[in-house]
C-alpha cells in the first residue's frame, strides 16, 4: 500500500530490515503491526501476562432491526457508533452454536458449540460431556428453527478477526447466518483475482434486507478499499501467525449472534439455503 503526495505521486517505499518493516515515511493506513511487529508482539506479551494468558479481543456488534451502523469501543472504553469498519482481516473461520433456550439477552455460553463447523462439544453445567458431528447433527438441519422457519436451530457463523487503523489488536467481527454469503462472495472475488485477504484493506459496511417473512435485518457487505505491498502482505501474515493461537481460543457466547427478531428464522447464505 502506498501514500500519495499532494501532487498524486507515490510517496518511499518501504524496506525490510532484519525480518521486520523500516517505514520510510507514515502510511496511509496506519498499522503499528506493520511499523514495528516486534513492538507489537511485546505489547501483546505484556496483556497476556496482566490476563493470565487470556487476550481480551473487542467484539463489535451487527444491530438488528435493519440499522446501518456498528458499535465499536473505542480508546476509553465507551460505545459508539460507526456506519463502517475498515481494516486488514488477519484470521477468518467459521463457528457453530446451538443454544437449547431462546436468548433472553443473558450472555451465557451455548449448549453445544463448534469452533471449525465440522465438530460439536456439548456442555452440561458448563463441562463438556460429549462431542457430535454438525452435519449429521438434527439441530444443523434446514427446518430445525424452533419458532417454525426454514431455518436452523443451529447458528452457521463466521468469525472475523479485523486490524484497524492505528491498532495493534485486531477486533473480533462475527458474522450471523444473513450475512455469511456475502463474505464467501467477497473471498471469491479476491481468490479470482489472485489476491489474498491479509493482502487487502477490507471495508465493512451495513445494508438492509428483508426476510420472506418480512422481517427487516441488517447484513454486511465487503469491498476492497487498497493493497498492501509485498513487505507488508509478508509481515502481516507473520504477525497473523503468531496472533492465531490466541484469536482461536476464544470461547463463543451468545453476544456474538445477532438475534433476529422473533418468526423471522435464520436465512441462509446465498450457497445453502433450501429452496
Amino acid at each position: 500500500m502506498t501514500q500519495k503526495d499532494g501532487q498524486g505521486g507515490q510517496a518511499l517505499t518501504t524496506t525490510q530490515q532484519g525480518g521486520a518493516l523500516a517505514v520510510a515515511q507514515e502510511l496511509s493506513f496506519n498499522l503499528p503491526a506493520l511499523s514495528d511487529p516486534q513492538e507489537a508482539m511485546e505489547v501483546m506479551a505484556d496483556n497476556l501476562a496482566e490476563l493470565g494468558g487470556n487476550l481480551k479481543f473487542d467484539k463489535v456488534k451487527i444491530p438488528s432491526g435493519g440499522g446501518l451502523s456498528f458499535e465499536i469501543i473505542d480508546e476509553n472504553g465507551e460505545a459508539k457508533a460507526v456506519t463502517e469498519l475498515t481494516g486488514v482481516v488477519i484470521d477468518h473461520y467459521p463457528i457453530n452454536a446451538y443454544w437449547e433456550r431462546k436468548y433472553t439477552g443473558e450472555n451465557n455460553p451455548p449448549d453445544c458449540s463448534s469452533m471449525d463447523s465440522k465438530i460439536g462439544t456439548i456442555m452440561a453445567d458448563g463441562k463438556p460431556v460429549g462431542t457430535r458431528t454438525c452435519a449429521d447433527c438434527p439441530h444443523n438441519q434446514w427446518g430445525s428453527d424452533p419458532d417454525g422457519g426454514k431455518g436452523k436451530a443451529c447458528k452457521n457463523m463466521i468469525r472475523i478477526y479485523l486490524l484497524q487503523e492505528g491498532c495493534a489488536f485486531p477486533v473480533l467481527l462475527t458474522l450471523p447466518p444473513t450475512s455469511t454469503g456475502n463474505w464467501k462472495d467477497y473471498m471469491k472475488r479476491l481468490a479470482g483475482r489472485m489476491k489474498s485477504v491479509y493482502g487487502v484493506v477490507t471495508k465493512v459496511k451495513l445494508e438492509k434486507d428483508k426476510s420472506e417473512g418480512g422481517i427487516v435485518y441488517s447484513k454486511a457487505v465487503f469491498t476492497k478499499s487498497d493493497e498492501l505491498r509485498k513487505e507488508e502482505k509478508q509481515a502481516i501474515k507473520a504477525y497473523a501467525e503468531q496472533m492465531r493461537l490466541y484469536m482461536r481460543a476464544v470461547a463463543i457466547d451468545a453476544m456474538e449472534y445477532n438475534v433476529e427478531p422473533e418468526g423471522s428464522g435464520q436465512v441462509g447464505d446465498g450457497e445453502n439455503q433450501p429452496y
